[in-house]
């Protein structure tokens, strides 16, 4: 990546305390279905804002809302840079969007593609030239300025899609999917690069995605929703590690989610009753626990450790005995369940070679055991 002095303008993404993005109790509906749920959002200058969610989360919604491609049903503030945009109109907005399906004209250059946004605000000829290869030059493109779009492969023209929307050098740039269409080690590839660009420029990035991965990899502060509402919001490693509810917990990854009853919680530390069976655990769920309450008790697929014989009692794991079931070769690792009287758990081994042969005892050290609400 090329020195960003130039495009980097200091006041489309001024520094300091206030928040360059505001909103607060957010409603939309479509046909009566809500898709936002008095959602409250606030990002800083500069920081690398991922929002998560599945298909139907509100994600997008908020995202539209954000660029002014939706006016919201209800919104108490809505404000960038510090002012009320609530009825400003998207072209009017200092943010601009890259999309999944890049949108680029297919007619024209690459060139001509990334000044389009400055041709129609009535940039000069030849300022609009410096620009659009100062921002080619940023995504490692500049030699396919005169190129035709149908000339470019996949990646490519998601960068040309991505310099077109920091030509008019905004001051929050919106990514919804960008990745989505790219192929596994393209778009690996493509996240380290607006890691890169994220750095360089100190712009404020927003980043829609249903990818954990993408999520984890590359953000400052990670916001999870669920059917129009914030489930959790946080640093990548909060949200990896400490889960607050059983839906957040699962959409990060956890393979094993079991329901019981908390039996006692005490200086963040967890105590259940599942099947019988006592599993002790860090509480990392939203508020007190209260005993004899319903909840969830997870953990990862490679926290779990098989073995042939039962090790001796420890303090600091849990155990169980177990059967063995299948296994399924995923390559860089071996995922294999096993039958337990708590029902049937998942192990991920990444060492095959040294694996138990037939499993009779499972178990997971207690700091790895996660309880929280269902």
């Amino acid at each position: 990546m090329q020195n960003a002095t130039m495009l980097a303008d200091p006041v489309a993404a001024p520094r300091g305390p206030a928040p360059i993005l505001e909103i607060v109790d957010a409603v939309h509906a479509y046909d009566g279905v809500v898709a936002l749920d008095n959602v409250t959002v606030s990002a800083a200058p500069g920081e690398f804002l991922t929002i998560l969610g599945e298909s139907g989360s509100g994600k997008t919604t908020l995202l539209r809302l954000i660029s002014g491609l939706e006016k919201p049903y209800k919104v108490g503030t809505l404000k960038l840079e510090g002012t009320d945009v609530r009825e400003v109109p998207a072209f009017q907005r200092n943010c601009t969007t890259v999309f999944q399906n890049y949108a680029l004209f297919p007619h024209l250059t690459v060139g001509a593609n990334v000044e389009y946004g400055l041709k129609v605000r009535g940039i000069a000829p030849k300022q609009r030239e410096a620009r659009a290869r100062e921002a080619l030059r940023l995504v490692q493109l500049e030699e396919m300025y005169d190129r035709k779009v149908h000339q470019l492969s996949g990646g490519q023209r998601q960068r040309v899609a991505l310099a077109r929307a920091l030509v008019p050098r905004p001051a929050i740039l919106l990514l919804d999917e960008p990745l989505g269409a790219l192929d596994e080690k393209l778009r690996v590839d493509m996240q380290v690069e607006l890691m890169h660009l994220h750095r360089q420029l100190g712009m404020t990035f927003i980043y829609i995605t249903h990818s954990q991965e993408e999520a984890l990899t590359m953000s400052d502060r990670i916001i999870l929703m669920r059917k129009g509402r914030i489930e959790q919001s946080g640093p990548p490693t909060e949200i990896f590690d400490s889960p607050v509810s059983s839906f957040a917990a699962k959409f990060m990854g956890v393979d094993n989610c079991l329901e019981g009853e908390l039996v006692s919680a005490s200086e963040g530390r967890a105590t259940v009753r599942v099947g019988g069976h006592a599993v002790e655990g860090r509480w990392t769920g939203r508020g007190a626990p209260k005993p004899g309450s319903a909840v969830a008790v997870g953990m990862r697929a490679e926290w779990l450790h098989l073995s042939d014989e039962t090790p001796a009692p420890s303090a600091e794991f849990n155990t169980l005995g177990c059967s063995p079931g299948e296994a399924i070769y995923k390559g860089k690792y071996l995922d294999r369940t096993v039958k337990t009287e708590l029902g049937t758990l998942k192990a991920r081994i990444w060492d095959a070679a040294s694996a138990a042969r037939n499993p009779s005892c499972v178990r997971w050290k207690k700091d790895d055991c996660i309880v929280m609400k269902i």
